[in-house]
């Protein structure tokens, strides 16, 4: 009989670990000057320990990086060093806007060495030394996809890789997952944790509180003394993309040891990427989209009106000819 109830109550505790696990981390050290938390205390748009660029907008409820518009580009910077080695950010977002089947691009979260430099990548430079996490809303459809958008992918770069948007970034990403973040009713939270070298990007999409790993990835070296930071842009297709709180998380606690490594110095680097896909062309059939298809068709229509009928205004005038040749 106690053996029995021994094992309900182990396994109890194992349930109940398992549980935890998938909670949000509650109880961690919030680091306050890296984070961003509204009310949104500050002047215009200037926030302390922030900085803004683009077409950024403050609100009190929200910081707007780009509208529903096209071409725009916002970012916001953390202008302190995150000197920390181990770390959990939490980013609270909201992706919406008017578009049912044609929107972008998306956004990407920064852990990165330069900070308000603008550029091809989500709002950012190129050859960026650091951590991306990016949120891509809007397929290229260049080489072959196993996966659905949005998107989540991670790219470590040590200044020396181009992402290639004809590709989606996959020929350079960590790894990835499906993410169906955008136009939901509620806002959209994403984890990334860094934590003796391995990455983990997390999300809770369902409003569940809890987190559901979309990506996993040791021996990634980064960094301390990089910036926070995030980006977004819109082109020919466009979204409102918003940040609602930012939260850094320390996780090295008071008692556990001190990493004796000096970490100041490295360079961004990781030990695994996901095996290159080849880039295919896209088939100039794809390049039509529903509405492309749509106006031609009317043309092709209102053609074939005019075709029939200037046939019939021919066709009265042979007939008017006839009868007076009848007469």
């Amino acid at each position: 009989m106690n053996t029995k109830r021994s094992f309900f109550y182990l396994l109890l505790a194992i349930l109940n670990i398992s549980y935890v696990k998938s909670e949000w981390n509650t109880k961690d050290f919030m680091k306050r000057e890296h984070s961003l938390i509204k009310p949104y205390y500050g002047s215009g748009i200037d926030i302390p320990f922030w900085q803004f660029m683009g077409s950024t907008m403050v609100t009190p409820n929200y910081i707007r990086l780009t509208p529903d518009l096209q071409s725009k580009t916002g970012a916001i910077w953390n202008i302190v060093p995150v000197t920390v080695r181990n770390w959990d950010l939490q980013v609270q977002f909201k992706v919406h806007g008017k578009g049912k089947n044609l929107f972008g691009d998306g956004l990407a979260i920064w852990y990165a060495k330069d900070i308000l430099q603008g550029g091809p990548v989500f709002g950012n430079k190129d050859f960026f030394q650091g951590l991306a996490v990016i949120l891509d809303t809007y397929s290229n459809h260049n080489g072959p996809h196993n996966h659905q958008h949005p998107y989540i992918s991670a790219m470590v770069n040590n200044g020396s890789l181009h992402y290639d948007h004809d590709r989606d970034g996959t020929h350079t990403q960590l790894a990835g997952c499906e993410a169906k973040f955008r136009n939901v009713d509620h806002d959209t939270h994403v984890s990334i944790r860094y934590e003796k070298d391995v990455l983990t990007v997390s999300t809770d999409i369902e409003n569940r509180a809890a987190w559901k790993e979309c990506l996993k990835v040791d021996g990634v070296i980064l960094p301390t003394g990089y910036h926070l930071g995030l980006s977004a842009t819109t082109g020919d297709l466009s979204d409102n993309h918003d940040v609602i709180s930012v939260r850094l998380f320390e996780l090295d606690l008071p008692s556990d040891p001190s990493p004796s490594e000096d970490r100041s110095q490295v360079l961004p680097s990781a030990t695994h990427f996901e095996p290159a896909r080849e880039h295919v062309e896209d088939q100039k059939s794809s390049s039509w989209s529903g509405i492309k298809l749509f106006l031609v068709m009317l043309l092709v229509g209102i053609l074939l009106v005019v075709v029939v009928v200037i046939g019939i205004m021919f066709y009265q005038k042979q007939q008017e000819k006839s009868r007076k040749h009848f007469y």
